[in-house]
C-alpha cells in the first residue's frame, strides 16, 4: 500500500497524471452521488416520473452538449497557449454554446409531437422556456470544466461537482411532495444555475489573471483563423461522437416507455462513468501535449499504462457484478440492464486506445484525420444500434458499441504505435524530449 501511495505521490508531481487523476477523481465522485441521486429519485418520484426525468435531462444535456462538447478538444488544444487572449477564447466558447444550443432547443420545441409522449411535458410556454433556459445554462456549465481543465486547474473541477452534486439531491428530495411531477428535472437544473456564478468568478478573477500573467509577454496566442481552421476539422468529427453519448438514448427514448427507458438509462449511465474515465487521462494529454509537443510520445504511454491500470479493474468489477450493482435500483433495473451494463464496460478497453490516439492528434493539430476517426466510430455505432434493435431491443447499444470501437481500434492501431514512438522490437523508437513524433 505505502508503495502505491509513493507512485501516486510521484504521478502528482507531473502535471499529465495529476490532470488526470483529478479528472478521473471528478468522475468517480459525479459517479457516486449520480447513483445516490437516482437512487433517492427511484425512491421518492413514481417509476414513470423517474424515466420522464431521465429522458428531459437527456434531451436537454444533447441541445446544450452540441456544441460546448465540440469545443472540448479546442479549447483543451488552445486555451494552454492562449496568452492575452485567454478570456476573449473563453468568452467566445460561452457564447456560441449558448446560443447554438439554444436554437437546437428552439426547433426540439416546435416539433416537440414528433419525439413522442415521454416529451409532452415540456408542452406549453412556461415548461418549454424553461427547458430553453436550462439548455443554455448547461451549455456554460459543461464547457467551465474544459475551461479549468485547459488552464491546469482541474483540480477545482471534483470540488465544484462535489457540491453541485450534494445541493442538488437535497432539492431533489425537497421537491418531492412539493413537486412529484417536474421536481427531478427542476432539482437538476437549479443547482445546475446556482454553480455558474462562484465558478466563474473563480475562472476570470483568479485563474485568467494568473495563467496570462505565466504566459508572459513574449508568448504570440493562437489567431482565431488557425482556431477555426482546427474547429472546421474536429467540430464535426466531436458532433459525430456526441451523437454516440446523447443523440442515441433520446433515440431509445423514442422507442419505448418511460419506465423502461429509465431502467435503461441508469444501466447506460453507469457505463458511460467508466468511459469518462478513459477519457480523462486523453483530456489531460491534449493538454500537456499542447504545452510541450516534444514530449507528446512519452506522455502517449505514460497516459496509456495509467488507464488501462485504472479501468481494467473497474470494468471486471462492472462485469462480475453488474446485476447486483443494478438491483441496488430494484430487481426490474438488473433484469433488463445487466447485458448491457456489461457491454458497455468491455466497451472501454478498446476506447482507451481510441482516445488516447484522438488526443494526441489533437495535440498535433490534425484535424482532418480527427474528423475521419470520430465521424467513421459514429457512423459505425448509430448504424450497428438501428440495425439491431429489432431483434435485442435495448441491448443494441452495448452490442453495438463494442462491436464499433473494436474495429476502430484494430484500424488506428498501426497509426497509434507510430505516435507512441514505437518501432518493430515494441521499444520506444524515440527518446524522450524529442520532437520526432510531433
Amino acid at each position: 500500500m505505502s508503495r502505491v501511495w509513493g507512485r501516486i505521490l510521484v504521478d502528482l508531481r507531473n502535471p499529465l497524471f495529476r490532470q488526470g487523476y483529478a479528472l478521473m477523481a471528478n468522475t468517480v465522485i459525479t459517479g457516486v452521488l449520480g447513483m445516490g441521486y437516482w437512487l433517492l429519485a427511484a425512491h421518492y418520484y413514481t417509476p414513470d416520473e423517474f424515466g420522464r426525468g431521465q429522458a428531459v435531462i437527456t434531451a436537454m444535456r444533447l441541445f446544450a452538449s452540441l456544441v460546448a462538447l465540440g469545443f472540448v478538444g479546442a479549447l483543451a488544444r488552445y486555451l494552454p497557449v492562449a496568452g492575452r487572449r485567454t478570456p476573449e477564447l473563453i468568452l467566445r466558447g460561452y457564447g456560441l454554446a449558448a446560443a447554438t444550443g439554444g436554437v437546437a432547443a428552439v426547433g426540439f420545441l416546435l416539433t416537440l409531437p414528433l419525439w413522442g409522449e415521454t416529451y409532452s411535458v415540456l408542452a406549453g410556454f412556461g415548461p418549454g422556456l424553461f427547458f430553453l433556459a436550462s439548455v443554455v445554462v448547461w451549455a456554460v456549465f459543461t464547457l467551465q470544466d474544459v475551461v479549468l481543465t485547459g488552464l491546469r486547474r482541474a483540480p477545482f473541477v471534483p470540488l465544484n461537482n462535489l457540491i453541485f452534486g450534494l445541493v442538488k439531491m437535497g432539492l431533489l428530495v425537497a421537491l418531492a411532495g412539493a413537486l412529484p411531477s417536474g421536481g427531478i428535472f427542476v432539482s437538476w437544473v437549479v443547482p445546475t444555475a446556482l454553480a455558474l456564478i462562484p465558478i466563474n468568478f473563480l475562472i476570470f478573477g483568479v485563474v485568467v489573471p494568473r495563467h496570462t500573467r505565466q504566459a508572459g509577454a513574449e508568448l504570440q496566442p493562437p489567431r482565431l483563423r488557425e482556431i477555426g481552421r482546427f474547429l472546421a476539422g474536429d467540430f464535426p468529427g466531436t458532433l459525430s461522437i456526441l451523437a454516440i453519448v446523447y443523440l442515441v438514448p433520446v433515440v431509445i427514448a423514442t422507442q419505448v416507455g418511460e419506465a423502461t427507458f429509465g431502467r435503461f438509462s441508469m444501466a447506460h449511465t453507469l457505463a458511460s462513468m467508466i468511459e469518462l474515465l478513459a477519457m480523462n487521462m486523453a483530456v489531460s494529454l491534449t493538454v500537456e501535449g499542447s504545452f510541450d509537443r516534444s514530449q507528446l510520445a512519452e506522455n502517449c504511454r505514460r497516459a496509456l499504462r495509467r488507464a488501462f491500470m485504472i479501468v481494467i479493474p473497474i470494468i471486471t468489477v462492472a462485469i462480475a457484478g453488474a446485476p447486483l450493482i443494478l438491483t441496488i435500483f430494484g430487481p426490474a433495473f438488473a433484469e433488463e440492464g445487466t447485458t448491457l451494463l456489461r457491454l458497455m464496460a468491455l466497451a472501454v478497453l478498446p476506447r482507451v486506445l481510441i482516445e488516447v490516439y484522438l488526443s494526441a492528434l489533437r495535440a498535433q493539430s490534425r484535424a482532418r484525420t480527427l474528423a475521419v476517426v470520430q465521424i467513421g466510430l459514429a457512423v459505425l455505432v448509430l448504424v450497428s444500434t438501428l440495425a439491431l434493435f429489432p431483434f435485442a431491443g435495448v441491448n443494441a447499444v452495448g452490442y453495438g458499441l463494442l462491436a464499433s470501437e473494436l474495429l476502430v481500434a484494430l484500424l488506428i492501431f498501426g497509426n497509434l504505435r507510430k505516435i507512441l514512438g514505437f518501432g518493430d522490437t515494441g521499444r520506444p523508437a524515440v527518446t524522450q524530449g524529442s520532437s520526432g513524433t510531433a
